[in-house]
Order: C-alpha cells, then sequence, then structure tokens
C-alpha cells in the first residue's frame, strides 16, 4: 500500500525576503493533496510545523540570521519527519524557504545507513558562516548536512553528518561563491550545471545521477529547489537566477526518478507566492511532483 504524509514547513527565516511562509499554502491551493490521491492509496496532510512570526535576531558571534530560531523549528521539523519514516509512509516537505533541508534530512537520514541526496537547485548551498557574503542560512543547508558549519545547526537530530559528499548529487547549478567552488573541489561533490545539461541532455544528466547513486545508497532524498527552473517557468522564488532547468527537462527528470524508484522522501522548497504570477510556480510544484510519483500520460 503507497501512503504519504505532507508536512507544512512555513519558515521565511533563513534569508531576507518574505512571503515564503505562504508556501506551503499556496502548493495545497495548487491542488496537491486532490494530485496525490489520484497516486497513492493513502493522503495524509499533517499540517503545519508552527513557526510563528518571530523576529529577525542575528547571531552575533556567527552573524548567522536566526540562529538559534532556524535550529530551534527544524528540530520541530525532524521529529515530525522521523515520526512519518517510522510509520512506514513516505515523508514530503513543502517549504518555506531551503534552510528547512537541515530539519528533514535531520528526521530522514537516521533511517538508512548511506543516504543518498539529490540537490535540484540553481544555487550549491555549500556555504558556511566563514564564507556566507548574507549570513542567510537558507545558503547553508547541504554544508550543514555533510556536517559543515556552526554547530547549532550540524547536531538538529542529535547527530551529524546526514549524508556524505559522494553521495550527493546536485543538478542544475548556475550560481555558486567562491568559498562553495572550493568545497565542491575539496569534497569530489557530484554537480551537473547548466553546462552539463546543455550538453549531454537531461537524459543523460539523470541516468548518470541514478546509475551514481544506485549501487551506493539505501535511500535517495530529493530537495528541490524550484529556483533550479528558470524563472520563465517559475517566477514565484526568492533568488531567480536566469538560464535554469526547463518546465519539460524538470518533467523528464521526475519521470526518471520515478522509474528508478529510488526516492524515498521528498521535500519542494522556496515557492514563494508574493513574487509568483497567479500561483504558476506552486502550480508547477505541484505537476513536478505527479510526474515524480509515477503519474503518466498514457
Amino acid at each position: 500500500m503507497k501512503k504519504i504524509s505532507i508536512i507544512g514547513m512555513p519558515m521565511d527565516l533563513g534569508q531576507t525576503r518574505r512571503g515564503v511562509d505562504m508556501g506551503p499554502s499556496a502548493i495545497r491551493y495548487a491542488g496537491v493533496i486532490e494530485k496525490l490521491q489520484e497516486l497513492f492509496d493513502e493522503v495524509h496532510d499533517l499540517g503545519d510545523i508552527p513557526v510563528g512570526r518571530p523576529e529577525v535576531i542575528i547571531d552575533k558571534p556567527s552573524n548567522l540570521r536566526n540562529l538559534h530560531l532556524v535550529a530551534e523549528k527544524n528540530e520541530l521539523l525532524a521529529e515530525k519527519v522521523d515520526e512519518v519514516m517510522n510509520s512506514g509512509t513516505f515523508p514530503l516537505v513543502l517549504g518555506g524557504d531551503h534552510s528547512i533541508a537541515i530539519g528533514t534530512l535531520a528526521g530522514v537520514s537516521k533511517h538508512f545507513k548511506n543516504l543518498g541526496v539529490i540537490w535540484y537547485d540553481a544555487h550549491g548551498d555549500l556555504n558556511t558562516e566563514e564564507t556566507s557574503p548574507s549570513g542567510n542560512i537558507h545558503g547553508m543547508p547541504l554544508a550543514v548536512n555533510l556536517g559543515l558549519g556552526h554547530e547549532r545547526l550540524t547536531k538538529v537530530g542529535g547527530y551529524s553528518p546526514k549524508v556524505k559528499p559522494e553521495n550527493v548529487v546536485i543538478i542544475g547549478a548556475r550560481s555558486l561563491d567562491e568559498g562553495e567552488r572550493e568545497l565542491i573541489k575539496a569534497k569530489g561533490i557530484r554537480v551537473y550545471t547548466m553546462h552539463e545539461i546543455d550538453r549531454l541532455g537531461m537524459a543523460k544528466v539523470m541516468e548518470d545521477t541514478i546509475s551514481y547513486l544506485k549501487g551506493k545508497t539505501d535511500g535517495v532524498h530529493l530537495s528541490l529547489d524550484l529556483d533550479g527552473l528558470d524563472p520563465n517557468d517559475a517566477p514565484g522564488v526568492g533568488t531567480p537566477v536566469i538560464g535554469g532547468i526547463s518546465y519539460r527537462e524538470s518533467h523528464l527528470a521526475m519521470e526518471m526518478l520515478a522509474e528508478s524508484e529510488l526516492i524515498t522522501s521528498a521535500e519542494f522548497v522556496e515557492v514563494n507566492p508574493i513574487l509568483d504570477e497567479r500561483n504558476k510556480t506552486a502550480t508547477v510544484a505541484v505537476a513536478l511532483m505527479g510526474s515524480l510519483f509515477g503519474e503518466k500520460l498514457l
């Protein structure tokens, strides 16, 4: 029996642009429940993790924005995701900014010996407090999950690291800071930039990603940032970068992941309806979820 649980994480504490806290509501409004009910035997909407409207606090020693609040809220998310995993149900987390991946992976990774992660994103999210130009934690979650960064973040869930660098694949990168580029080279993280996607084609990129992860992982988490797509297709994101993955390429990627049966948990993040056009980005997110979970035309 195929069961899925939806967890909303309406958090905008990891960055400065307001509105991304409304992402889970926008995705629900775009029909995510109805879409999943066509594809699963049981769909449970567990509502939203309570985040509230806390004031922005800069942690003076680290210069990180909302450090303790981000950690505290991600602990709550980790507990909820852990509960869902324990019940044998697929966890689908709706964001919220990408700092929520700290909590999602803290809840997921303990259930696997060798978790793989596909990071579908325009950005590497591999900054630490030393390398971050902004102090925004939504630019750090992948580094945090590798065990790099402020201990208050890396120890969410009570253990670190959550994932090994050789089990990570970044797809769609086209905006990397200097510190991130150095880290990618030092750790040997596999990255398919837009150059590779253009040159090889999305089918080849996904074939390589699936074969790379299949042999050495016992589960794979998909962390999909809507800014991985081109802003023409997904305008409602906080940090758009032109020249991104197309709508059709993204569907192909999700369809190939569905066929591979590799994905064991997922999150869709950075939908900001304030910056959107008629909820277009949330609608795209729901359509991609359909492909990820096996929706077919014929």
